[in-house]
């Protein structure tokens, strides 16, 4: 049986995520694991922070903390976010883990062997207010290409452009911002992509179709352009050491080291977790693992041609990517969320304000898959009062009310269906199928507007069968209808389950019968008829409440929403 690998980009470990990370690949990735786990498929779902790196240095230094400390003390917080959102890792590790070097080290050491990594003296740029040398992604400046003026040393975000720091216009330290920075001539490792280049495109061709155009197109672009020498090392303390003579005062980049990361706690999963499974037989096995990666489309260079080309390097039969789901941007209140700015709404508030479902909902249902989403408390609001508490809740709420009146609470007595159940069975029929083919392609927006149809044929069926008037002339069929509809509650819940788990378990708790959450696996003349005549069930309080005008104002002056 094949075995399903699920890695979510790592958040970087300085500061808290916000929406925007949530959206961009730890949410749809949890989505991905949870459909295919109650599929029973077998899944493995990894992520971890990215710790190396400036950032880390200078967000310890801000806080006056040893490095590893700040890494520490981050890393919990970002689990105690996720565990708030339900994500469901199977193991959430860090990139500096013993594990990760042990991965790094023998990689680097076959790239080396195989003649893939060459010493060059570059051109960096030098802060003399800061004493120090600044890596890429700490120099700032205009992107030569577009014009952006926040372009970072490594790559204008908004061109996707790999640039190299010298390249910039006006150029200035992203910590200090002195524009006083000097050239200086430094010794680094390369990995020569170039000599891996027509082994890369011919792989990246078997992807055309498969998949999303972004993260195909982004790939293609790099390769039409022309792959360069990447730099793997860098001039910095934290990270780990080269193992190489003359380069004792220099670590690995973070870009070579974080992707690998995926492997390294893999490792870490199977070293520290109570299992019999070996981090080879996800990462060394290719032929029986299929792997999917989730990320933001700043991540896509990276996954699509620097660590695939690290991996093929090494001659050694990694495991790569089968599936790469790229996304866009979630925009906030006109621009982006920003860490660095503190804009946009961050997990620790988000958590506070709403339950998690209703984001995770909300997130979903508007996914940036074709084009960058902006957020807004508005849209938020009327999608959480018309879908969740409108479409779904009202019909639970009605559904339990009528039945606990008519019937008491207990599942009534199901009796032959009538062309009308027949009919909202074959709709069903085909309505799952089409829902759980969107969500094995990774098209959430699809398969969210087909979960809303599903919610409202349950609405429908009422509506067209009227069991508040068929009860009192016909107590059997009434009793059918609600049998009926009760049972379509239990469906909801498990078409449910990996978009709203938490909800999806209270629909569950309703019933007094033993569920496991399992994807719909009969047809639904079978299906909607599970529920036992007389199970027990019990009445709950809404699972929705409305986000009344007021409140929206208020958050949007809270969160200076413009």
């Amino acid at each position: 049986m094949k075995k399903y690998l699920i890695t979510s980009a790592l958040p970087y470990v300085n500061g808290l995520p916000h929406l925007g990370h949530l959206i961009g690949c730890l949410l749809p990735a949890d989505v991905y694991a949870r459909f295919l786990r109650a599929k029973g498929e077998d899944v493995l779902f990894i992520c971890g922070t990215d710790e190396h790196g400036t950032p880390s240095e200078v967000g310890a230094a801000k806080e006056n903390m040893p490095v590893e400390e700040y890494c520490l003390k981050y890393h919990q917080l970002h689990v105690q976010m996720y565990e708030g959102f339900n994500l469901s890792f199977d193991y959430f590790g860090r990139t500096s883990s013993e594990q990760n070097k042990e991965i790094v080290y023998r990689i680097f050491e076959k790239l080396w062997q195989n003649g893939l990594v060459v010493e060059k003296t570059t051109r960096q740029v030098y802060s003399p207010d800061d004493g120090r040398y600044l890596p890429d992604s700490y120099v700032i400046g205009t992107c030569p290409y577009c014009g952006y003026e926040k372009a970072k040393g490594d790559q204008c975000e908004n061109c996707t452009k790999v640039l190299d720091p010298i390249d910039l216009i006006h150029p200035k330290s992203a910590i200090s911002g002195s524009d006083k920075v000097e050239i200086r001539e430094t010794k680094h490792l390369f990995l020569q992509l170039p000599k891996l280049e027509q082994d890369l495109a011919e792989w990246i061709e078997t992807k055309k179709g498969v998949w999303p155009d972004i993260a195909y197109s982004i790939a293609k672009k790099w390769l039409k352009e022309g792959l360069q020498e990447r730099g793997i090392t860098r001039d910095l303390k934290w990270g780990f050491a080269v193992p190489k003579e003359g380069y004792e005062d220099k670590v690995f980049y973070v870009w070579f080291d974080a992707p690998i990361g995926y492997i390294g706690i893999t490792k870490q999963w199977a070293d520290e977790k109570p299992t019999q499974r070996r981090f080879e037989d996800w990462w060394l096995n290719p032929d029986e693992t299929i792997y999917t990666e989730f990320m933001g489309k700043d991540n896509i260079p990276f996954h699509t041609i620097s660590f695939p080309a690290t991996l093929k390097g090494t001659g050694e039969n990694w495991t790569q990517v089968s599936m790469l789901k790229g996304l866009n941007y979630l925009n906030f209140a006109g621009g982006k969320f920003s860490k660095s700015e503190h804009r946009g709404i961050f997990l620790d508030d988000a958590i506070r304000e709403f339950p998690a479902d209703y984001w995770r909902y909300w997130l979903i249902a508007n996914a940036p898959e074709s084009d960058d989403t902006n957020f807004s408390f508005d849209q938020f609001a009327a999608t959480v009062n018309k879908d969740l508490n409108d479409v779904l809740g009202n019909f639970i709420n009605r559904v339990l009310k009528m039945t606990a009146t008519n019937f008491g609470q207990q599942i009534p007595l199901l009796g032959n269906p009538t062309t009308t159940e027949k009919e909202l069975y074959a709709a069903l029929d085909s309505l799952i199928e089409t829902y759980t083919k969107h969500l094995s392609q990774l098209e959430y927006r699809k398969a969210m507007s087909v979960l809303r149809e599903i919610w409202v044929a349950g609405n429908n069926y009422l509506a067209q069968t009227e069991p508040w008037k068929v009860v009192k002339t016909d107590t059997d069929y009434a009793g059918t209808i609600l049998n009926t509809a009760l049972n379509l509650i239990r469906l909801y819940a498990h078409l449910s389950a990996p978009i709203m788990p938490q909800t999806a378990q209270k629909m569950i708790d309703i019933f007094e019968y033993p569920d496991n959450l399992a994807w719909p696996d009969a047809p639904m003349s079978v299906y909607l008829t599970k529920l036992p005549t007389g199970t027990p069930f019990q009445l709950i309080q809404p699972l929705f409440q409305k986000i009344l005008p007021d409140r929206t104002a208020e958050l949007k002056m809270r969160y200076k929403e413009e």
